[in-house]
């Protein structure tokens, strides 16, 4: 159930959901990025660029964005089933092993979070473990935040988190790390815009690619990221 704020407050709460500072361990993973660098994939700010967006645009709308959006509906409603549903679609459909602890232990820690903070509605799936996008989910709900502008926020805390990965890996510059961010802006509002209109039939993806890197980071010799 939403908690009664003012309409002002809801995007200060969305900016605090999608800041580095959520303590949920979102700047130890990678989603493949180490593994695309180390072989040669990503080299500079241009090709980073292309892996970060590439992979929001082509793999993240259609099946984490769709689904978010499919969350965010069945909670407005008081749908739990649906809610639950489209959960477990979306862990059934991590390409990797690596990609599915990610959304484990990044779900379970913004579950605790908000259970910590007294998020009512949390404590109704304390015995589930939720992928993030659910626990984001919850969260948005909680605080009032429209599910377009929740989308969005979950869009661009992926893109500043591989930003940031690019950044410590490549290397790149703070101020390429900037460009990548800025030139995201178009990206994600056509990738949300796009998220909205897909039927299930459309959901899901096959980024080969990053499902490739993802499986090869398992036993990659050198590792900075934990995916």
């Amino acid at each position: 159930m939403a908690e009664m704020i003012g309409a002002g407050a809801a995007p200060l709460h969305l900016l605090r959901l999608v800041s580095p500072s959520l303590p949920v361990g979102a700047f130890s993973y990678s989603r493949g990025l180490e593994t695309a660098i180390e072989r040669g994939w990503v080299t500079d700010e241009r090709s980073a660029q292309l892996w970060i967006h590439g992979a929001l645009e082509h793999a993240f709308v259609a099946l984490d964005g769709a689904i978010f959006r499919r969350m965010m509906s069945a909670l407005e409603v008081g749908d739990q089933d649906a809610f639950l549903r489209n959960d477990r679609w979306l862990w059934a459909s991590r390409e990797s092993r690596e990609l599915q602890l990610e959304d484990q232990r990044m779900g379970a820690a913004l579950q605790r979070l908000l259970r910590d903070v007294e998020v009512a509605s949390a404590r109704d799936y304390a015995d589930r473990n939720l992928t993030y996008p659910a626990a984001f989910a919850l969260a948005a709900d909680y605080w009032r935040i429209p599910s377009a502008q929740a989308l969005r926020g979950l869009m661009w805390s992926v893109i500043e988190g591989q930003a940031g990965a690019a950044m410590r890996l490549v290397p790149l510059g703070q101020t390429s790390g900037q460009r990548i961010m800025i030139n995201a802006v178009d990206v994600i509002e056509r990738s949300a815009a796009h998220a909205e209109l897909l039927v299930d039939d459309d959901v899901g993806n096959a980024a080969i690619g990053m499902a490739m890197a993802s499986a090869w980071h398992e036993k990659q010799y050198s590792r900075l990221f934990r995916s």
